[in-house]
């Protein structure tokens, strides 16, 4: 595996020089050298090169892997809870579960971890689509511990043999789907916001944002077991379907002296955060439009008065007009509230992959070519600084 120049091909046109993101072509005697040991074979240089093709990599080619995997079967969920109470998003992976077992014509099962109070929970997984329990009792799991958790979980997985896991893409979600796929040695695909079943090889399609977020990239796992996701939360909505076949299978924690080496002393919960707003069913929020971070006091007024949550756009969070609490977009929260007003946001794709799970969106923005409004259940093209007090008063007058 390596890189090369063909001599008798190259020009010393410098359009390699020009494209490589490491700098490790230069022209000398007019013909380009690269740097071996700076360059990581991302081609970008071919590409250029395409005219006079001067260029070329050669790749190992990989053997794909031949392990049985029709022993596989199933949809896992992780069921994660905090405080006793099983959170809102296992609840959604549970609901699109149960599309995806539809064309797997599999079981749905959730795996539920937590010392022996945490097993009143399992009722509420059998009301929205569970239909085994996985459930793994110990004061020891009380709380979220990355190594005990690991251990329980990778070694159900290894007697069940599931075919997909699905976690929800919190911060316990993530920190437990990096180590279980290093464990067991599957692929991961990390802050999905679709998935499907392909028709034809019956393997789940993972789609999610790349290049920061430009694209959309659909990823699959062919040839290890489980395929295994994380989604944010709000991606898909929880439906509530008592299934009539329930069962509950109790398992022994086999937990390690080596897992406990990590004690959880105190849990400190985050006061500054006073906006949910996962948990929303109106935001309003402002972008850079806004023109100055004062003006957020009518993004909070119009807020205030639909009685809603304010959000913002990642723009003016990386400007310090307001804390990262509120930002909605792919590096921030995935909401999916009733109503969701964008005022001065433009719609760049990291943004709308947080909000379109909205009912309705209503777009505020003074130039009529911006994204949001191709997104935007209605669309206003004027200022927000004359629209939205306009709007405040007449609600106002509206609700007396």
């Amino acid at each position: 595996m390596g890189i090369k120049v063909i001599e008798e091909k190259c020009i010393g046109c410098g359009l390699c020089v020009k494209v490589c993101p490491f700098a490790v072509i230069r022209i000398e005697n007019k013909k380009a050298i690269i740097d071996e040991a700076g360059c990581n074979l991302c081609g970008a240089c071919v590409t250029a090169c395409k005219k006079f093709q001067a260029i070329e990599i050669k790749r190992e080619e990989q053997t794909p892997q031949t392990k049985d995997l029709s022993a596989y079967s199933g949809i896992w969920v992780f069921a994660e809870h905090r405080d006793g109470k099983i959170q809102n998003v296992t609840y959604e992976l549970l609901g699109e579960a149960q599309l995806l077992a539809k064309d797997l014509n599999c079981e749905i099962a959730a795996v539920l971890l937590g010392d022996s109070g945490i097993e009143k929970e399992t009722e509420n997984l059998f009301a929205h689509g569970a239909q085994k329990v996985y459930l793994v009792c110990d004061p020891e799991l009380k709380d979220y511990r990355t190594a005990p958790y690991t251990r329980v979980i990778t070694g159900l997985i290894d007697k069940y043999k599931p075919e997909i896991m699905l976690i929800g893409a919190t911060t316990t979600g993530r920190d437990l789907a990096a180590r279980m796929a290093i464990r067991i040695n599957c692929g991961l695909t990390a802050d999905c916001t679709g998935l499907a079943i392909d028709p034809e090889r019956k393997i789940l399609l993972q789609t999610r944002p790349a290049f920061g977020g430009n694209i959309m990239a659909t990823i699959i796992s062919p040839n290890h077991r489980p395929q295994m996701a994380t989604v944010r939360p709000k991606v898909f909505r929880k439906s509530k379907i008592q299934n009539p076949k329930s069962q509950i299978i109790r398992e022994n924690p086999n937990i390690q002296t080596e897992d406990l080496l990590v004690k959880l002393i105190e849990i400190v919960k985050d006061e500054s955060a006073k906006v949910n707003l996962q948990d929303a069913e109106i935001i309003v929020s402002g972008g850079r439009g806004i023109g100055d971070p004062k003006n957020f006091a009518i993004i909070e007024e119009l807020a205030k008065v639909l009685g809603g949550a304010v959000g913002a756009s990642r723009a003016t969070v990386d400007a310090g007009w307001i804390s990262a609490h509120h930002q909605v977009g792919q590096t921030g929260k995935t909401v999916a509230p009733k109503l969701y007003v964008a005022c001065g946001i433009s719609g760049k794709i990291q943004h709308l992959v947080g909000m379109q799970g909205a009912d309705t969106i209503i777009a505020i923005n003074k130039d009529p070519d911006a994204p949001i409004f191709k997104v935007a259940t209605y669309g206003i093209v004027g200022d927000v600084l004359e629209i939205v007090p306009l709007l405040i008063r007449k609600i106002q007058e509206v609700r007396g």
